[in-house]
């Protein structure tokens, strides 16, 4: 099955106060890693972004394209990725989740036909958007909510056929669950680089912080 794999790196880092798609973890760039990633299971990588991640698309022969609808949050990010997809199925993830599970990934894009979307949901109904597989299906909708200025993804996403893939299937994947950390301060760079040098040590293993 053909898959395109769609980055989101249009966010403004505020609460790092720099650009965290260029900090380095693990002797290379966060938005590097991702890409490394996805180049596993993806047949094209589209990078969405604001403008601001430099040479990134050059170096990697990449897509990059502007979010339409600039500054509109995720969801425009995700639109603007999914219009200029040329593949029924799509992976979606954030520029800033170091420790992406391929294996995950390839699952959601398998349970993907018949539905919109397949998203990630906790126990306690936080869903993960930005780690989850879309239809092209979905452009329809998310144009009317972006439209309207309709801008949350969970609104959205409760307008369409949405297959939630729960703890109990993705543990079975990723049972420390570091698909989903992603980083936001410096505490979560210096947690995520101490991971990636322990990846390399056999017999070590360090879990993600609780939820």
């Amino acid at each position: 099955m053909e898959v395109t794999g769609i980055i989101l790196a249009g966010g403004k880092s505020l609460r790092l106060g720099r650009n965290k798609a260029t900090e380095i973890i693990g002797g290379m760039t966060l938005i590097e890693r991702v890409i490394k990633s996805l180049t596993a299971v993806t047949n094209r990588i589209i990078l969405v972004t604001a403008g601001d991640i430099g040479s990134i698309s050059a170096v990697h022969s990449i897509e990059e394209i502007n979010d339409i609808y600039a500054g509109k949050g995720p969801l425009s990010g995700i639109y603007t990725g999914l219009r200029s997809s040329h593949t029924i199925s799509n992976i979606v993830v954030a520029c800033d989740m170091p420790f992406l599970n391929t294996a995950l990934l390839e699952h959601m894009v398998r349970l993907l036909p018949g539905f919109d979307a397949i998203v990630p949901r906790w126990p306690n109904g936080f869903i993960e958007p930005l780690y989850a597989a879309y239809s092209i299906s979905c452009l329809t909708t998310m144009k009317k909510h972006l439209d309207n200025k309709q801008l949350t993804i969970n609104g959205c996403l409760k307008e369409m056929n949405v297959s939630h893939f729960d703890k109990s299937e993705f543990s079975k994947f990723d049972p420390d669950f570091l698909s989903f950390f992603n980083i936001n301060n410096q505490a979560d760079i210096d947690f995520a680089n101490k991971l990636a040098a322990s990846q390399k040590m056999e017999g070590k293993v360090v879990c993600a912080p609780p939820r």
